[in-house]
């Protein structure tokens, strides 16, 4: 570096913010309107952060910079994710005790945290181990578990008898232990859930929420809703009844077969002392542990074994062999599902095992009807297909036959209507010691009992050895038992698991504004006043566990009264990842990059900007350092041309191409797109070397970069004589007259007729353009008749919408 020693700079502002408390926000100040910014929090699982850390935090401060200098009370906290598996798998490993080894990388990640220069609030931290965040997690717990939303059943999980430990399931490797390498089993063993099932429609709800739209589509394939019929069926010869979902009744009549789940325990009854027994038993152990292995796909490995049973079918068309199929699973519907000829899947399997099929739905072509009868191939889910069976519907669209047959199948009383979703409730306890304990004793009778609040935290005890023996490390606590029966008395018993992480994480946002709060886990009048978050930034990969538990949450705690607001995420943005060589970056693959050396060496700004830079925020980029010497030349240039002289050549060109980098920066900065805002600034800056720049314009520019190079800014602003701080500076306004160069006069069209004008420029963006366009008057009278269901820009030739 030249005259701008960024490592100096950079500490200085850090101090000097400290000292002034800069990013402690006052919650009761409602002078400016509030804005919760908030990234997920990391695990603590080493001491250092890698560069997807920096990629992640540096943009989200950028933007909650950037709010901030809009006028907004900017809330900014940051915390620690720090129970989980990583800090006991290192206590067994090392001996260190996992509260040693989370102090440690804790303090060592704030530091590094720190250097970002980004608007921590660390006065506003959390720390989810620590007794007084936990205490109110398992406050949490007991509330549910009031509402009946908790309770306690038998379920499998993955055992190593090798290491004599239950295992998570990322510590499954292709069915093997990733400790010990030796195969793993499944046992049964009670554990606690929590009702997400009870919330799957609630769920389903998305109003009023910015969020991405494929993440929105995985959790709604995740939750799985469908409509259909029940079926009430008899296995002949069997004094059982079965329940069976058809999301597809209307060809209800083509059922020839049906298939059962290889989990199912209602197998193992079908086939006891048969001479199906052993042929079923072994299949059923082979798909379970292809499943364990990993290697098991649900929709090309077909494969199936008969139960030697039949259900007696109350439709009038022969009764239906009963197999067992690998592709059904158990926590859909029954885990009991009727085939027929037009499921794909069913007919594939038809055919490999000589099933006899049906088909009760052909297309209107003839020629195709005939091959379809002739079990040419299988004709499933066609809006136009011809119903041949019931006789009462033939003729009929399979498309439009559905609600009457619901109703048909009602009235004979051979089925029921009903509704279906794959969501399966929220298994919590884990066999674990590095967790919040659950906070339940059992009394001399087994009977569980919510440990009262008086006695929270329920604490994690420290007589504990981490070697695994086959029981959960709780269990081996003497001085957990001695507590429960002082408190309760003699004979009974504490909850020995702890409760899943995912747990922690679903609450945090909460907690952030009532850190301090020791008498309840956040003040409701606080907590209306800042939730929902406004902006919240992670990786799409949480789309499925940690985003549709905290919205579980939180919507059970809305409906207790707890919180005025169903959803805790208005806005959800996912970054993209950063890869090395094409490839994830995993301490494993020994390809993680630090970013502590590219910070001594260039500073935090130019490592933020680099990053930055790599591309579009919300996708990502393969790590290579070569550039990054371009970024460090172009902050020494910024910095040479603010301490420069204040000449211009041309005022015009000037003022134009300022007012262009304002609209494009705040633009770009409001997409997330921070390179092309980088890039702009770093064009301007070229032209204003060529042109010359005055000292007014300078105090722009260097607004402008602040929310993506900090610590630069205040420098330069210092320099101009301007007040600390810049973040507390108003946000620049682009003159709409400066930046129009060429102009064009537009005619709307809605479906195809226009309807109004306007005059944008030729090059304008498209957000502005059919934002304008929208708001024509003509044109929002045609566009309210009902809903947009495509939009069309072209600049400088058209602007459409297509409405329905």
């Amino acid at each position: 570096m030249g005259k701008y020693q960024a490592r100096q700079i950079e500490q200085k502002w850090q101090q000097k913010w400290n000292e002034s408390r800069l990013f402690t926000v006052n919650l009761n100040d409602d002078s400016n309107p509030k804005y919760y910014n908030l990234v997920m929090f990391p695990y603590p699982s080493g001491d250092k952060l890698h560069i997807g850390h920096w990629y992640n935090y540096g943009p989200a401060d950028s933007y909650g910079r950037y709010m901030r200098m809009k006028g907004y009370n900017v809330l900014q906290p940051m915390g620690y994710d720090s129970f989980g598996l990583p800090a006991e798998n290192y206590a067994i490993a090392s001996g260190v005790p996992p509260k040693e080894s989370i102090e440690h990388n804790t303090s060592y990640m704030t530091k590094q945290l720190s250097e970002i220069g980004a608007m921590w609030d660390w006065d506003k931290t959390v720390r989810t181990s620590d007794p007084e965040y936990y205490k109110w997690t398992q406050w949490v717990f007991l509330k549910l578990f009031d509402m009946g939303l908790a309770y306690k059943k038998k379920a499998a999980v993955n055992w190593c008898d090798s290491c004599k430990t239950v295992l998570a399931n990322e510590q499954v490797e292709e069915g093997h232990c990733e400790r010990c390498k030796n195969p793993i089993s499944t046992r049964e063993l009670y554990q606690w859930f929590f009702k997400i099932s009870d919330y799957a429609e609630k769920l389903l709800d998305y109003r009023g929420l910015d969020w991405p739209a494929k993440t929105i589509l995985m959790q709604q394939n995740w939750i799985g809703r469908s409509e259909g019929v029940n079926w009430k069926q008899k296995i002949k010869d069997f004094d059982i009844e079965i329940e069976a979902f058809d999301s597809v009744p209307q060809t209800y009549m083509a059922q020839t077969f049906a298939v059962i789940a290889p989990e199912h325990p209602l197998v193992a009854q079908l086939v006891a002392g048969t001479e199906h027994e052993k042929p079923v038993t072994t299949f059923v152990e082979r798909v379970k542990q292809k499943k364990l292995a990993d290697k098991f796909d649900v929709e090309n490995d077909i494969e199936g074994i008969f139960t030697g049973r039949y259900i007696d079918d109350p439709f009038g068309t022969g009764d239906l062999p009963l197999w067992v199929a690998s592709f059904v699973v158990m926590d859909y519907g029954s885990g009991i599902v009727n085939c027929s000829a037009h499921d794909e899947r069913d007919f594939i399997f038809a055919k490999k095992y000589g099933i006899p099929l049906r088909p009760v739905m052909v297309p209107e072509d003839f020629e195709e009807a005939k091959k379809v009868l002739n079990l040419e191939y299988c004709y499933h889910h066609a809006e136009d297909g011809i119903m041949q069976l019931p006789e009462k519907f033939k003729g009929r669209k399979w498309g439009e036959v559905r609600a009457d047959i619901i109703d048909y199948v009602e009235e004979k009383g051979i089925g029921k209507r009903g509704v279906n979703y794959k969501l399966r409730d929220w298994l919590i306890s884990r066999q674990r010691y590095w967790g919040a304990p659950i906070p339940i004793v059992y009394d001399p009778n087994g009977n569980p009992h919510p440990v009262p609040e008086k006695y929270l935290p329920w604490t994690l005890p420290s007589d504990v050895d981490f070697k695994p023996d086959g029981t959960a490390p709780l269990a081996r606590s003497k001085e957990l038992f001695e507590r429960t029966e002082k408190i309760f008395g003699k004979g009974w018993e504490p909850e020995v698991d702890t409760m899943d992480t995912f747990m922690c994480s679903s609450w945090y946002y909460l907690r952030y504004p009532s850190n301090k709060n020791a008498n309840e886990p956040f003040d409701r009048e606080i907590t209306n006043k800042w939730l929902p978050v406004d902006m919240y930034i992670g990786g799409p990969e949480h789309a499925c566990m940690h985003l549709l538990y905290a919205r579980f949450i939180n919507m059970a705690l809305n409906d207790v009264g707890y919180v005025g607001f169903k959803e805790p995420f208005r806005k959800l943005v996912h970054q993209g990842m950063v890869t090395k060589d094409g490839a994830k970056m995993s301490k494993s693959k020994g390809n993680v990059v630090s970013p502590d050396e590219f910070v001594e060496n260039f500073g935090s700004d130019v490592f933020r900007m680099y990053l930055m830079f790599m591309g579009p925020f919300t996708e990502g980029g393969d790590w290579n350092d070569k550039g990054i010497t371009g970024v460090a030349r172009f902050v020494e240039r910024f910095y040479n041309l603010v301490e420069g002289e204040n000449s211009v050549k041309d005022a015009d060109a000037l003022a134009r191409a300022l007012h262009k980098l304002i609209k494009k920066v705040t633009v770009d900065i409001e997409k997330m797109h921070f390179n092309t805002a980088v890039a702009a600034l770093m064009e301007f800056v070229n032209m204003a070397y060529k042109n010359g720049i005055d000292k007014e314009s300078k105090k722009i520019m260097v607004r402008l970069i602040a929310p993506m190079a900090p610590h630069l800014a205040e420098e330069c602003y210092e320099m101009l004589g301007e007040k600390y701080s810049i973040v507390d500076s108003s946000w620049p306004v682009h003159d709409e007259k400066l930046v129009v160069n060429d102009v064009v006069t537009l005619g709307v069209q809605v479906n195809g007729r226009v309807r109004g004008e306007i005059v944008i420029a030729v090059d304008e963006v498209q957000d502005v353009a059919l934002k304008m366009a929208r708001e024509n008057k003509n044109v929002e009278k045609y566009l309210s008749e009902g809903q947009i269901v495509k939009e069309v820009y072209v600049p400088g030739k058209i602007v459409g919408f297509v409405v329905k």
